[in-house]
């Protein structure tokens, strides 16, 4: 490919939006625009990976730092949209969303009776626990939904202290909405005040977090205004058609498997269900590859194997032994990406290193005239001078 072909514009400067070094090197190397937008630099690398995702092992041969769960693969990255919980003892990693933790029932007390008691302006949880003198682990949190497919009322109860992941609750009961005033009404539930102790069964499909049953004498909403029950208890005073893991995983709680203390990461997903990103792979790659000169993609990584330069001569004809040389590369099945601008050498040789390409291959008047090129790969400090005749067999050397 020549780089005319490909439009390339490289930039001198650093975008001001760079939200992170890889970006900054993508956009300063004509990858994409400043506005995400992938221009045909970018395009040619995405179709590369693309190319190489048909094997079961590409995300792992490119050598990222990588984070998986049982159908996802994850970037760490600060800025990324994606927060994952993750266990460095066993690995254990999940979006927040779905993530598990080990739970831990706040006691193990007898059942005591159940109690109506006046609670004027306790609409929260908050205010419900200050005004009762307990933590909030003793209390019962309602939401209520109407599932979509059926507008079944949906009836949902977590611990006060905890929080409530509809993504779970979807997966489980299927899409819902919030209940409206007149749906909880008529299930026979108080907004503010609502517990699901003498709900109309025909009318509420009762769902509880899995520690609810396990959480003895929790106080609850009386499904009245201004009351609360105290001594609530699943299983004697209501029964749930469901009871699951219903509650969002934070940093700080103990992991599923290993009982370590998780950590919450931001990250951008790679791969999900074995269908591949491939811009954020891109930028995974920038961010991962990359120093102060611009990006310095691996083989296994880079759109091309080897960007080649020619440096105008005054007596011998470079350009034309660069055309032969390309097209010795192309015959030999490497991918090479020909700068055949009329540049100066420093521009060429800035944009290489811009671009990131595993090898750079100069073809200039001095060492033509001894019947050589200089090689260079990407990461080194010098140039190697090999002879016209034993290019191909030099980069099977290397490679």
């Amino acid at each position: 490919m020549k780089y005319r072909d490909l439009f390339i514009q490289t930039q001198r400067e650093f975008p001001n939006n760079a939200r992170t070094q890889g970006f900054g090197w993508l956009v300063r190397a004509g990858y994409m625009t400043r506005e995400n937008e992938i221009l045909p630099l970018g395009e040619q690398f995405i179709e590369r990976l693309r190319a190489m995702s048909g094997n079961s092992s590409f995300l792992f041969d490119l050598s990222l730092p990588l984070l998986y769960s049982e159908h996802e693969t994850y970037f760490p990255l600060s800025t990324g949209s994606t927060e994952i919980i993750h266990c460095e003892s066993c690995k254990y990693t999940e979006r927040l969303e779905l993530a598990q933790c080990k739970k831990t029932p706040f006691s193990g007390e007898a059942l005591l009776p159940i109690e109506k008691v006046l609670t004027p302006d306790c609409h929260t949880i908050e205010a419900l626990a200050i005004f009762l003198n307990i933590p909030k682990e003793k209390t019962a949190k309602a939401l209520m939904y109407t599932r979509t497919s059926d507008n079944q009322f949906v009836f949902v109860v977590v611990r006060g202290d905890m929080t409530l992941s509809e993504a779970k609750l979807k997966q489980i009961i299927g899409d819902v909405r919030l209940a409206t005033a007149e749906e909880i009404t008529n299930a026979g539930a108080a907004a503010g005040y609502a517990s699901p102790v003498g709900l109309n069964a025909k009318h509420a499909l009762i769902v509880v977090d899995d520690l609810i049953p396990q959480s003895p004498n929790l106080a609850a909403g009386a499904n009245e205004a201004g009351y609360h029950l105290l001594n609530t208890n699943c299983g004697r005073d209501y029964s749930p058609e469901i009871a699951a893991d219903l509650t969002q995983t934070k940093a700080g709680d103990a992991c599923i498997n290993c009982d370590n203390s998780l950590s919450s990461i931001n990250s951008i997903s790679l791969a999900a269900r074995h269908k591949f990103n491939f811009e954020n792979i891109l930028l995974a790659l920038a961010e991962t590859y990359h120093d102060d000169k611009g990006l310095t993609l691996p083989k296994s990584a880079a759109p091309f194997d080897v960007y080649l330069m020619q440096i105008t001569g005054k007596e011998l004809d470079t350009r034309a032994k660069a055309e032969e040389i390309y097209n010795d590369l192309q015959s030999a099945s490497y991918s090479v990406l020909f700068d055949d601008r009329d540049e100066r050498a420093g521009v060429k040789f800035n944009d290489a290193d811009l671009i990131g390409c595993p090898l750079r291959i100069t073809v200039g008047e001095k060492a033509l005239q001894n019947g050589m090129v200089e090689l260079k790969p990407r990461k080194a400090d010098q140039n190697l001078l090999i002879s016209q005749t034993d290019i191909i067999s030099n980069l099977r050397e290397i490679h």
